[in-house]
């Protein structure tokens, strides 16, 4: 059975910096895309970064530059850097999985949670001006 935990989330104030972990398991083969989502209150979940399983990654405009994406396949681990956070990055924030071997990183970014298979439980990020 797959599981995806994330962890890392917590208060800080603008200009600070969190790193979220994701550990998965369960998974039988390393070709899929996997990403992080965020969603805020009264706002649609979105898509902040993705990447495949060639180290292939995108991002959502409003975090290009503040924000890094990577994984370690050895430890199942997928890694958010967040830097230079802002009031507005305050959402609970998610780790998803898009089995198909053949997943597309800029459409599962846009596109979302309909091609998303797994979901971890999520991570609280508030920042604070």
């Amino acid at each position: 059975q797959v599981h995806l935990v994330e962890s890392g989330g917590g208060s800080v104030q603008a200009g600070g910096s969190l790193r979220l972990s994701c550990a998965a398991s369960g998974y039988t083969h390393t070709s899929r895309c996997m990403g992080w989502f965020r969603q805020a209150p009264g706002k649609e979940r979105e898509g902040v970064a993705v990447i495949d399983s060639d180290g292939s990654t995108d991002y959502a405009d409003s975090v290009k530059g503040r924000f890094a994406i990577s994984q370690d396949n050895a430890k199942n681990t997928l890694y958010l850097e967040m830097n230079s956070l802002k009031p507005e990055d305050t959402a609970m924030y998610y780790c998803a999985a898009d089995r198909d071997p053949t997943c597309d990183i800029l459409v599962m970014l846009t596109a979302g949670s309909p091609l998303v298979d797994d979901w971890g439980q999520g991570t609280q990020v508030t920042v604070s001006s």
